[in-house]
């Protein structure tokens, strides 16, 4: 009978194993079966000459003044539907997923570095033709943003940094989002590629927001589906690595040397990078204008939209306006000579 009871209890103990296995064990999920999810609208999908297979939109006004969006760590192009709709009637607005995110997934030469990852904009601009266009990044994106600004200036009409890595910064109590210390631990970040459950991704999705009410299932299911696309795990893994390595004063200090108009743009809640870092690219970057929102996290182009792309319609209007020519001068009449 005591060995029925225990055979009976170690049965339920490994079928409670299995459930919770089976519950947060995720596989890879091949492109195929996500791009009828997440590649609506104007997506496209570009070969570039590193041979990675970008996903990127072309939207908004194709005859306007062009405007390269960049998204941040393991988000996606779709950040930037907000600002799609309310400057796609003035810009032509290019957005990208950039490698080892959303559906470009991982690419040949495993470069996920800021310079990997600013070189993948070159090439896409290129394939597009576009020579001369203003370029944005929120978070990594926006780091991003600043070194393509620096390595490229003849190409970048004007920069707009949104909650943007890039520079030193003091972190207070808060903590970062469990997936991102999970990510940063080498063994775990192990694990991590196979073992994520959705309430960590949700978890991670809420903290880059103050108001709630904006994140919906349906935008932690993208997150959570688009984390599972083959090759992401493995490439944020390989990213989060080389960040030990990076050394953000000495790219901090090459930001003097951008000298195209500049936005800065901050959440005053950002409790991923503090508002405190907006101030560091203020004094850096000599032609630089901030504006940071009251009760906003990390995502404003997101959480605000509408009053955050206004702020950008606003500066892009200034920094792009053709310079008014110099009045010419009034030709004076020469006074007759007098007859001697």
């Amino acid at each position: 009978m005591v060995k029925r009871i225990l055979l009976g209890i170690l049965t339920l103990v490994v079928l409670a194993f299995v459930v919770i296995v089976v519950s947060v064990v995720r596989f890879d999920v091949p492109r195929e079966e996500l791009v009828g999810k997440y590649a609506g609208g104007a997506s496209q999908f570009v070969t570039l000459p590193s041979g990675a297979s970008v996903h990127f939109r072309d939207e908004g006004n194709p005859d306007g003044p062009a405007l390269v969006l960049v998204h941040g760590s393991n988000s996606s192009l779709h950040t930037w539907e907000p600002w799609v709709a309310e400057l796609g009637g003035t810009y032509r607005i290019v957005s990208m997923d950039l490698p080892g995110h959303g559906l470009t997934g991982r690419v040949p030469g495993d470069d996920y570095s800021r310079e990997g990852m600013a070189a993948s904009v070159h090439e896409l601009t290129e394939a597009l033709g576009l020579t001369r266009f203003a370029i944005g990044g929120n978070s990594m994106g926006g780091g991003v943003s600043a070194l393509y600004a620096l390595e490229h200036p003849e190409r970048v009409s004007a920069l707009i940094l949104v909650d943007s890595g890039g520079v030193p910064v003091a972190r207070d109590d808060t903590d970062p989002p469990l997936a991102f210390r999970l990510a940063r631990m080498p063994v775990l970040s192990k694990v991590m590629r196979y073992v994520l459950p959705r309430s960590v991704v949700e978890e991670g999705v809420r903290k880059v927001f103050v108001d709630q009410s904006k994140v919906t299932d349906e935008m932690v299911a993208r997150y959570f589906d688009l984390s599972l696309h083959e090759g992401n795990r493995d490439a944020t893994r390989m990213r989060f690595a080389s960040y030990a390595g990076r050394n953000e004063v000495a790219f901090a200090e090459r930001l003097g040397a951008i000298e195209m108009p500049t936005l800065i743009i901050w959440g005053d809640k950002d409790l991923l990078i503090p508002v405190s870092a907006a101030s560091t690219f203020k004094e850096r970057i000599p032609h630089a204008e901030l504006v940071v929102f009251e009760n906003v996290g990390h995502v404003p182009m997101e959480e605000v939209a509408e009053e955050s792309a206004a702020a950008v319609a606003a500066f892009l209007g200034a920094a792009l306006a053709e310079p008014t020519p110099a009045p010419e001068p009034e030709a004076v009449a020469e006074e007759p000579e007098e007859a001697e």
